[in-house]
């Protein structure tokens, strides 16, 4: 090697360890591969225990399962809705108590977990006209007019409840357009900004 290449090359070798040096001082490790440390943790728990609730907090009532937003997915909450004992045994009384129930607004312990609703009231939820297919539900408002997150909570909360006719979900709207059926998928849960599926064919139309 020529003097001037050996010089060149200790030249470098001294830019590198003083670089080197100028990063631990500032307390930087150096690093060859990126880190991906993943999302930063949500701060928001979307849950709210029983600890949370007060005697007081707690109305005499039927146990229901409704959801709410929270994170930007759906999420269940446990709640107690005042139901007639008429109202118990028919699946429209239960459909009204549950769009009651999604129409008001979250406690403080579910607010402060991060829950909150899209259905704003008043809705006014029938049973089926003639006609329509069994199991219909029809709401005072159309079915695709309301935010697709709203209408993904109606139809997740009356799914999974005694709102829903063997696990379908049938809306229909004031006028006479006719009622579509939906379902509520894992994706519907995890995106309740997106459209709600739809169902294919209909159950056969009631007496």
């Amino acid at each position: 090697m020529t003097p001037k290449g050996r010089i060149r090359r200790a030249a470098a070798a001294l830019a590198v360890l003083i670089a080197t040096a100028a990063l631990g001082g500032c307390g930087i490790r150096t690093t060859q591969v990126p880190v991906d440390a993943g999302p930063a943790p949500s701060r928001v728990p979307c849950e709210v225990t029983s600890q949370d609730l007060t005697p007081q907090a707690q109305p005499k009532g039927v146990p229901v399962r409704v959801y709410l937003v929270c994170a930007s997915q759906l999420e269940s909450v446990d709640r107690t809705a005042r139901v007639s004992e008429k109202a118990v045994g028919s699946r429209t009384g239960m459909a009204r108590a549950l769009i009651d129930e999604l129409a008001r607004e979250p406690s403080s312990p579910e607010h402060e977990a991060g829950f909150a609703t899209y259905v704003r009231g008043p809705l006014v939820l029938s049973g089926p006209r003639p006609g329509d297919p069994a199991g219909t539900l029809r709401l005072s408002r159309q079915p695709e007019d309301l935010p697709p997150a709203a209408l993904a909570q109606i139809v997740c909360t009356f799914a999974e409840g005694r709102a829903a006719a063997d696990g379908s979900v049938v809306l229909g709207g004031p006028g006479e357009y006719a009622p579509r059926g939906y379902r509520c998928s894992a994706e519907t849960k995890e995106r309740p900004e997106e459209p709600v599926p739809t169902l294919g064919a209909l159950p056969s139309p009631s007496s």
